[in-house]
């Protein structure tokens, strides 16, 4: 097992591992997702996996798949440098958001097993403080550590500013100001590069992220491209997610960029905790439902008023708290659909009896 320890296997995933299993199976980390097919890092080196026709039966009506980061278990095909993908090891942390289109709630797994997610915005015109509360909550939801990178500081003149600016909205949350071109903050960076840590990156188009994992691995792993002078976006560079073992001896997965975040769920309570502040301030309603909209003696808008809080903030709150309401209620109508599926195919087929059958004829 010590060429998987590089890929993160220690006692946790040795202790999950279904030893009933061993003399059939062995276990694998998926490092790359193309779509039907997966490539996987295993005790023998690199292989190309695929799910086995049960799995994918079994997964499709659920709509989980398998994930970069994923530990499965794996039926090695000898001789061809392949492997068919029998389970998936239960995951640690998932990273997820809404999938973006879909009307019915819909999952979409971003990375498993992620132990720091580099939560990457960079400071040109894209830099925008309510889309970073957005992956925060994103972040706290998934179980990782979030730590905030504001990358091209080479591009701003107040980079500090906005770093304090990020330390208000995420307090005990690190804020890192970077730069690549620069050689800026890769200190701070790599600290959190150990060996057999899984550190996740993601953000908007064009932040810096494949630019980032380039720097860190000091090679040319992902391909980069410009950024579009006149609105400061970037172009989609990562087209898959892929998972990159770097010399410091940490784990780094890149993804491609969010033109949006539609958020998933608040199972972790990460919206609590990103608007913690808004929620101590809200202790001194008069009401104790205040819902801080125009309720006489609310206590967040008087902080409002006063320069407390950013009203901008504020409306983050409403916004994201609706939308996670609505994704409730939306999760809850999908649910009721599978069940009634569910239920409508195990329902017995029902056949009128050989007697009641003759009766009829007889009559």
């Amino acid at each position: 097992m010590n060429k998987l320890m590089q890929y993160g296997w220690n006692m946790y995933w040795e202790n999950k591992w279904n030893k009933e299993e061993r003399s059939q199976h062995k276990p694998g980390r998926i490092i790359a997702d193309h779509g039907q097919k997966y490539r996987i890092f295993t005790e023998e080196g690199e292989v190309w996996g695929e799910m086995s026709g049960k799995m994918q039966h079994t997964l499709q009506s659920k709509g989980i798949y398998p994930a970069v980061g994923d530990w499965v278990q794996l039926h090695m095909l000898e001789g061809e440098g392949r492997a068919i993908i029998h389970s998936i090891i239960d995951r640690k942390t998932s990273i997820s958001r809404q999938k973006a289109g879909v009307k019915s709630a819909q999952e979409q797994l971003i990375a498993a097993n992620v132990d720091v997610l580099f939560l990457v915005t960079s400071l040109n015109d894209d830099y925008n403080p309510r889309r970073m509360e957005r992956y925060l909550i994103m972040a706290w939801n998934s179980g990782v550590n979030p730590v905030i990178l504001l990358s091209k500081a080479d591009l701003c003149d107040d980079a500090e500013m906005k770093a304090a600016e990020m330390e208000l909205i995420a307090p005990g949350v690190p804020v890192h100001v970077v730069s690549a071109l620069e050689n800026m903050g890769k200190d701070a960076v790599t600290g959190y590069l150990k060996e057999g840590v899984t550190v996740a990156l993601t953000g908007s188009s064009g932040c810096g992220k494949s630019t980032i994992v380039n720097w860190l691995a000091e090679s040319i792993e992902q391909k980069t491209q410009g950024i579009r002078e006149e609105d400061s976006r970037g172009r989609h560079t990562t087209t898959h997610r892929e998972l990159f073992l770097l010399p410091q001896g940490g784990l780094m997965v890149d993804t491609p960029g969010m033109r949006e975040l539609q958020l998933y769920d608040d199972d972790g309570g990460g919206w609590e905790q990103v608007f913690a502040d808004i929620e101590t301030i809200g202790e001194r309603c008069r009401f104790t439902d205040c819902e801080h909209e125009n309720e006489a003696g609310c206590a967040v808008l008087a902080a409002v008023l006063d320069g407390e809080l950013d009203e901008k903030r504020l409306q983050n709150y409403r916004k994201t708290q609706r939308e996670l309401q609505f994704q409730i209620k939306k999760e809850a109508r999908t649910q009721r659909k599978v069940n009634r599926k569910d239920h409508s195919a195990k329902e017995p087929v029902r056949r009128k009896s050989a007697f009641w059958n003759s009766r009829i004829s007889e009559e």
